[in-house]
């Protein structure tokens, strides 16, 4: 990180020094196992640990320091060989966490650097990481890594910014109302992105309009919000935001668009239409129309950050799937499309949509399981999904979970409808059931969807397949 001392630590928490005192820190740390040697660890509590219990092995690894809280008993005694090492410091705090995110907060307002956040529904990883892709064509970026996007992983994140960084990237996650207005008090982003707006966390948050309006917390105090114009939930409720609106779009006019659109099973070409300055041809090497939307939101942000056409083309053009979020695989003789990370219901819209893309080989099969944080919405919100699968052709559908049943139910009452022999429906109580039918449903040539919610852990669906060479 650019280098923090120990006084800018005590300023920007307004903490104790207990001992120790000289010198900078090399990073920071919330996790003993992974602490380097001079980083500062930051000693948080939850509900089933306390980092205070791991203080020994942070001093035993070479860390420069700890933030503890004041009001927790902190043993030098107990440390290895029953005395503290001199270099070792340590600053009391009334609350490590809050302790993490203040010093985050005083790193981000003494750099003069744009902060681009982003937000929405679905998206927002694969957005994140297509802005930094392009921007680090011509600077040094900061990105905030995996799904470290929350009151936790964000200051962390930023935490890592070095002297020569010239942008950072951040995806801001929420759950609740007030999550994202505290992650932009703390990082102050100049730019934001919404990707769209749609049902994940409902069941929390009890209506679309209050997802809407949790999402929209990112616009206090930005300087440009970029927003998909094909969102016209979205778009109805950012009528009042008084900075400057840069769109992007599909099926509307907007600042950048999406034109000659099409999707195969090598991936996704169109043309870049930047509006009033360039147009060019991008191929990108990921699949589904909703990886489309991601590169134009991305180009978007980075346009107005300077970058050119012809930049933005060439970083989408090298950007490949990110890990388990519609990553296409050949394995065992048939075509893998690994989206088992998360689920909404928009974003199992998408995926059903995108397999259905995958035309002209073998069968196309959807393994979908529960999509959780629904709430009292649940039961309808899966019937869709099996209203989707039916419409979009797909030859077999494996259900697995209790909701995702539901689904099957109204995949199959649809099929009777309509007097059709397809999907072929399979229902699973859990992922281990289907696991040990999944290999004689699935044969040679067939493309093949794993998509879940996290808890749901449909990797393990995505591990018996990439087996099924071995196996066979």
């Amino acid at each position: 990180m650019a280098m923090l001392t120990v006084d800018d630590i005590v300023q920007a928490t307004g903490g104790k020094l207990i001992s120790g005192g000289t010198g900078s820190f090399t990073g920071a740390s919330i996790d003993s196992r992974t602490i380097n040697n001079g980083e500062l660890f930051f000693a948080l509590k939850g509900p089933t640990f306390d980092g205070h219990d791991f203080l020994p092995d942070v001093v035993s690894k070479g860390a420069g320091g700890a933030v503890v809280d004041r009001n927790t008993r902190f043993k030098i005694q107990d440390m290895p060989g029953g005395r503290q090492d001199p270099r070792f410091t340590v600053i009391a705090v009334e609350d490590t966490l809050k302790a993490l995110q203040d010093s985050a907060h005083f790193l981000r307002i003494r750099r003069d650097l744009p902060v681009i956040a982003v937000t929405g529904s679905n998206g927002k990883t694969t957005t994140k990481e297509m802005i930094y892709r392009i921007l680090s064509g011509r600077y040094r970026v900061l990105k905030n890594e995996g799904n470290l996007n929350n009151h936790i992983g964000v200051p962390l994140s930023f935490m890592k910014i070095k002297p020569d960084d010239k942008a950072a990237v951040l995806e801001f996650g929420m759950s609740a109302p007030g999550e994202i207005r505290m992650l932009c008090e703390m990082m102050a982003p100049a730019y934001g992105v919404i990707t769209n707006i749609g049902p994940a966390h409902i069941g929390k948050l009890g209506s679309l309009e209050a997802v809407r309006s949790a999402k929209l917390e990112i616009l206090e105090g930005l300087q440009t919000a970029v927003l998909n114009a094909d969102d016209d939930f979205l778009m109805q409720g950012v009528k009042g935001f008084k900075g400057r609106m840069v769109t992007f779009s599909i099926n509307n006019d907007a600042h950048v668009r999406g034109e000659n659109i099409a999707v195969g099973d090598t991936g996704s070409r169109f043309t870049l239409a930047i509006r009033g300055n360039a147009r060019v041809k991008v191929h990108l090497h990921t699949h589904g129309v909703f990886n489309i939307y991601n590169a134009l939101a991305a180009s978007a942000v980075c346009y107005s950050l300077g970058m050119t056409a012809g930049e933005i083309k060439t970083a989408l053009e090298e950007y490949s799937a990110f890990s388990s979020r519609f990553e296409v695989i050949k394995s065992g003789g048939v075509t893998l499309i690994n989206d088992s990370y998360n689920a909404n219901p928009q974003s199992m819209k998408e995926a059903i949509k995108g397999l259905g893309s995958f035309k002209g080989g073998g069968r196309l099969v959807a393994v979908l399981g529960d999509m959780n944080e629904l709430g009292e919405f649940s039961g309808e919100l899966h019937r869709t999904i099996g209203g989707e699968v039916t419409a979009a052709g797909l030859d077999v559908f494996v259900a697995v979970g209790k909701m995702m049943s539901l689904a099957a139910e109204e995949g199959q009452r649809q099929r009777n409808g309509r007097k059709i022999l397809t999907p072929e429906i399979y229902k699973f109580n859990d992922v281990s059931d289907a696991g040990q039918r999944i290999l004689d449903i699935i044969r040679h040539g067939d493309t093949v969807l794993v998509k879940g919610s996290r808890s749901m852990t449909m990797e393990k669906i995505v591990e018996k397949i990439r087996g099924r060479e071995t196996e066979c």
